[in-house]
């Protein structure tokens, strides 16, 4: 309960302390408290890319995230889909979700490595984001089999990297590990090796646009229709 001397004079506020206050606490995982610490305005753009998976994900019975890091950002995918499985290949961050599972938003978390082996499940719908670009490129085509394996006959992969020509600028945190950043063509080109449809999208900042892959710092591409 709120102390009388933390009472508010706009009752819409009084609920919601009364509320918080008979919860626990949550805390972001160590990945996005980083992010809070160091430069909030990545926390900005990252939830940006899960509002827009979530948006295309809309009405989807199973979904998987592929490399989800501490999952933090993947609530929002959760608002929309019946059920999120997330996988990472780093145990460090699987034990970070669990320490951090809510009730209510409860996560299937589990340690896998997509480049090693498919999951032994089918999802309609899988996004990997910020992924790729630490893949070497001897082990993607493995990746992008893998993925195709764990998809439904009609689900939709959705996967989000830093473009090749944001790496001029990008710092020196950002560009930790990234062996593989490609360009716009370049990455689509790859896709339709496993996908019918390739649809592509720009990003810079937290806005995703159809703009000139040049000029982009991220891009996204929805694939359905999986060869």
């Amino acid at each position: 309960m709120i102390l009388d001397s933390e009472k508010t004079d706009t009752h819409y506020y009084e609920e919601l302390f009364e509320k918080t206050a008979a919860q626990a606490a949550e805390t972001l995982g160590s990945h996005y408290n980083y992010s809070w610490k160091t430069d909030p305005r990545r926390m900005l753009f990252a939830f940006s890319r899960y509002k827009f998976v979530a948006k295309m994900f809309e009405g989807f019975d199973r979904v998987l995230e592929v490399g989800c890091g501490d999952a933090s950002a993947t609530r929002l995918v959760q608002q929309t889909v019946k059920k999120v499985v997330v996988t990472d290949f780093d145990q460090v961050f699987i034990d970070d979700i669990e320490r951090r599972q809510q009730p209510d938003w409860h996560l299937d978390a589990r340690v896998h490595d997509m480049v090693a082996a498919p999951l032994q499940e089918n999802f309609d719908g899988i996004f990997s984001l910020d992924v790729l670009e630490h893949i070497e490129k001897a082990n993607e085509l493995a990746f992008l089999k893998n993925i195709c394996i764990s998809l439904n006959e009609h689900g939709t992969f959705i996967v989000g990297m830093p473009s090749l020509e944001s790496q001029t600028y990008a710092s020196d945190a950002s560009k930790f590990g990234h062996v593989n950043c490609k360009s716009g063509p370049e990455l689509r080109d790859l896709l339709k090796k496993y996908f019918h449809s390739v649809f592509m999208f720009s990003m810079n900042d937290e806005v995703i646009h159809t703009g000139f892959f040049p000029m982009a710092h991220y891009l996204i591409a929805v694939c359905c229709d999986k060869k």
